[in-house]
């Protein structure tokens, strides 16, 4: 119960940081939201859809994407920033669609939120049958000593990728996933990965003077590390790590 209040809490903090999140997260590769959902997947769903960064990847011509997320805060950017897709309220355990209707739900960012059990029935409920759950994230590359530096100054949450591997935790009706992943770069300025820390539920919900330390902890590490100090454009590499599953 207390993991679950915790959970709660962090994810409420994200209607605090909707503007910085739409304005700094990075997308995704490409290559992977195309391998994570079928091309010929004509209604799909994205729960957790936030500002809509994954949600705009998934748009074709045909296709319906329909953005699913519980922050109002959130929608209101995706609306803003991702006008041709349809939004409703909802969350992983409440989808607010029909038995059988998607071809296709995704989660980016977002299946830790979520209570495992109750959201893969609900999904399962969602998707008609040989239809496809896709999760996806985007990891910091912590094998880069910077990296992995920076994940410390943060206190990072569970957002990075050491090499080690990495697993989903997805009930029935689901059985093993097919997993891929994607080693890119992001570009940020120093301000741009100070606003990046700033995005994070984990931040939103430290008090005041915890915030200012931890902000100066990552400053004083980029304004010093070999691989970042003195740097106008700094590159962050990235793991998204993907796993599909088909619903039988």
């Amino acid at each position: 119960m207390a993991e679950r209040t915790d959970k709660a809490k962090h994810a409420a903090s994200f209607d605090t940081v909707a503007d910085i999140y739409a304005a700094v997260r990075p997308g995704y590769p490409q290559a992977a939201a195309d391998w994570l959902v079928p091309e010929d997947a004509a209604l799909v769903v994205d729960v957790g859809a936030g500002t809509g960064k994954f949600t705009s990847q998934l748009r074709r011509p045909g296709r319906t994407v329909v953005a699913v997320d519980p922050s109002p805060h959130m929608l209101e950017q995706l609306i803003a920033t991702v006008p041709d897709v349809e939004v409703r309220a909802g969350a992983g355990e409440r989808i607010p669609l029909g038995d059988g209707e998607a071809h296709a739900v995704t989660f980016a960012q977002a299946w830790h939120w979520v209570d495992v059990p109750a959201a893969s029935i609900e999904v399962g409920r969602v998707l008609r049958p040989g239809g496809t759950l896709g999760l996806i994230w985007n990891l910091r590359d912590e094998r880069v000593d910077w990296v992995r530096q920076m994940s410390i100054a943060m206190h990072a949450d569970g957002d990075q990728y050491s090499g080690s591997e990495t697993r989903a935790d997805v009930r029935e009706p689901f059985g093993e996933p097919e997993v891929a992943q994607f080693p890119w770069v992001a570009r940020h300025t120093r301000d741009g990965l100070l606003d990046l820390v700033r995005s994070r539920s984990y931040f939103a919900v430290m008090t005041p003077d915890q915030q200012r330390a931890t902000l100066a902890d990552v400053a004083e590490l980029i304004d010093t590390h070999p691989q970042t100090a003195g740097r106008e454009v700094i590159e962050l590499p990235y793991v998204t790590v993907c796993f599909r599953y088909r619903r039988p």
